[in-house]
């Protein structure tokens, strides 16, 4: 009985020396912060430089002329106020939507898929040179030009949809809030909606590859209590469409290239990963 007790004993303390080294190595091993996931929405103004469009349709019409140096504007849909805002879509309004990833590491790193819905319209009822032939008729002179004989727009949109590599820099950090620089370069195809009237003939295209975009963004990132954040930010892009169907049954197309910059304004939420 008592050779009994003393192995029991023996027992007792081997397991409670593996027990505590077990402890040990747990408490030396804290979890580590892989990265943080996160997504953000919100909303922007935008402006564009003048670009050459050319209108082209030789299957069943007869034209190729472009208007020289045409300006454009955007559509934001905050124009009737807050009130009738909150009514509408929240995807009516230009807006944007971004899903990326940064790597904890000492690069500041991370990779980011974005989606700007920004709205193109070209100025309607204005004089533009205009050079070309129209239907066997050369014209190389200041025009005016009505909706009725050219209009343009990409509403719905002209929409930039990039992957973007992320670079941050940390500028402030306390307890509850912490500041970050940010920065993005992109590339990705311009994924449009279109409306166009030539001559008089009105198309509306749907959602499809029209061309390409390049862009890139600064902001600052300001973290709040780690879940949240709110980022301002400013973008500069060129975009390039290469080919908007117009006329009837889209047989034609216009081209042009334009240099373009955004103001935008999100909010979102971070998912801290841990291993």
């Amino acid at each position: 009985m008592k050779n009994t007790t003393k192995v029991l004993i023996c027992l007792i303390l081997i397991l409670n020396v593996f027990h505590s080294k077990a402890q040990n190595k747990i408490e030396l091993k804290p979890k580590k912060m892989k990265g943080t996931f996160y997504l953000s929405w919100g909303y922007n103004r935008e402006g564009y430089t003048n670009s050459d469009i050319r209108f082209k349709n030789n299957t069943n019409d007869n034209y190729d002329f472009t208007l020289v140096n045409a300006a454009a504007h955007d559509r934001s849909g905050f124009q009737n106020g807050l009130r009738e805002f909150l009514k509408e879509d929240l995807t009516i309004p230009q807006y944007n939507f971004h899903i990326g990833y940064l790597f904890k590491d000492k690069h500041h790193l991370g990779i980011e898929w974005s989606w700007d819905h920004l709205k193109y319209v070209v100025y309607d009822n204005t004089n533009i040179h205009v050079t070309g032939n129209i239907r066997g008729n050369q014209i190389d002179k200041d025009t005016f030009v009505s909706s009725n004989f050219v209009h343009l727009q990409h509403t719905n949109g002209n929409n930039y949809m990039m992957l973007n590599i992320v670079k941050y820099h940390k500028l402030y950090s306390n307890k509850y809030i912490d500041v970050n620089l940010i920065g993005k370069a992109g590339i990705g195809p311009l994924v449009s909606y279109s409306i166009s009237t030539v001559l008089g003939e009105q198309l509306d295209t749907w959602f499809r590859i029209q061309g390409f975009v390049v862009g890139g963004t600064l902001g600052s990132r300001i973290n709040l209590f780690k879940y949240l954040f709110i980022q301002p930010s400013f973008q500069v892009a060129w975009a390039d469409y290469l080919s908007t169907g117009i006329g009837k049954d889209g047989a034609g197309r216009a081209t042009h290239v334009f240099g373009s910059y955004m103001v935008t304004l999100e909010g979102g939420f971070n998912i801290p990963l841990t291993k």
